[in-house]
């Protein structure tokens, strides 16, 4: 299998050809103040004792920074940054082969890491804990285990489902951050600072409603950024207008409070197939060609931070306030 193992050179996913918008550092990173502050603490007391980072949990929304969070880790501490994903690790052996090529003082960042097997997940106790690696060699009566030492460093591990962690996994990570939805005046700034990287005109006017509807999400605000940019060049003369800005998001179908054309067709099918619900995931999902999975991590908790969608012990449920921003009546 052919191991998904890259540098912080290359980690940037969505690379546009201007560059990377992607900030290098605390300095540069903008929201999450508290999960910052306490990072920049621990990295420093690490740093003082001459030892390596506990290893880090960050759990969230997908969009919201883990992977930025992970490189600017192994940036302040100076060590090398090692990526992988869960799904991607199937078999003790990939992991295995992952962790005795790392260096003292490298930072391991594992995306989704609820995903891994829980055979691999069970190797990756001793790793964690006592920094060694205990193998099988051989089957039958003439198998034996051998303990490989392994440098001291970091795991950083993230997930958008922290509950489906087994505990003893996440008992040994020493730090655990939630990183939330962000306010609207740090995406405003994430937008100012991105615009500038890509040499694009924007005006306050326009930041602001690209902000408004970006989902609490910079991974959503850039993108937005980067397709409003388009129609600015194409339809007007390159400045990023208000004007510019409500027609493109409006062609994107993107609409005042962030919700897309999936968002409206859960709120839709809910509404008009089973009168508001209560629905269950599955039939839902069903119902408009979604996987569940999909519905769960990346729809689901933003209609339910906006107060749209609730969960109830016989399913989701459409709230009033959703039925009001789609100038719908409530059913008697």
């Amino acid at each position: 299998m052919e191991e998904r193992l890259v540098t912080d050179e290359v980690f940037e996913e969505e690379v546009s050809v201007e560059g990377s918008v992607r900030p290098q550092s605390f300095a540069q990173y903008i929201g999450q103040h508290k999960v910052k502050q306490n990072l920049q603490v621990f990295i420093e007391a690490a740093r003082l004792r001459q030892e390596t980072l506990d290893h880090v949990l960050l759990h969230g929304p997908p969009g919201l920074g883990k992977t930025t969070l992970a490189a600017i880790i192994s940036s302040e501490m100076n060590g090398e940054l090692r990526t992988t994903a869960g799904p991607a690790i199937e078999r003790a052996g990939d992991l295995a082969a992952i962790l005795t090529g790392l260096q003292p003082g490298d930072v391991l960042f594992i995306d989704e890491i609820h995903r891994l097997p829980r055979v691999v997940e069970e190797v990756l106790y001793s790793a964690m804990e006592d920094f060694c690696l205990d193998i099988m060699i051989g089957k039958g009566e003439s198998a034996r285990s051998v303990r490989l030492d392994l440098p001291p460093f970091t795991l950083v591990g993230a997930t958008t489902r922290a509950g489906a962690l087994s505990a003893p996994l996440r008992d040994r990570f020493g730090v655990l951050s939630r990183l939330e939805y962000y306010q609207e005046e740090d995406l405003i700034q994430i937008l100012q600072r991105s615009a500038s990287i890509l040499e694009a005109n924007l005006d306050d006017d326009a930041a602001d409603e690209m902000a408004k509807r970006s989902r609490g999400t910079p991974r959503i605000a850039n993108r937005l950024l980067r397709r409003v940019r388009d129609f600015a060049q194409v339809r007007g003369d390159g400045q990023i207008t208000l004007s510019i800005a409500k027609e493109a998001l409006e062609l994107l179908q993107v609409d005042a409070k962030g919700l897309d054309a999936i968002d409206h067709k859960v709120l839709e099918t809910m509404i008009g197939m089973y009168r508001g619900g209560p629905v269950g995931l599955e039939t839902l999902a069903a119902s408009i060609g979604e996987e569940p999975s999909t519905l769960e991590e990346v729809y689901e908790p933003y209609l339910m931070q906006i107060g749209f969608l609730e969960r109830t012990p016989r399913g989701r449920q459409v709230t009033y306030a959703a039925y009001s921003h789609l100038n719908l009546e409530v059913p008697e």
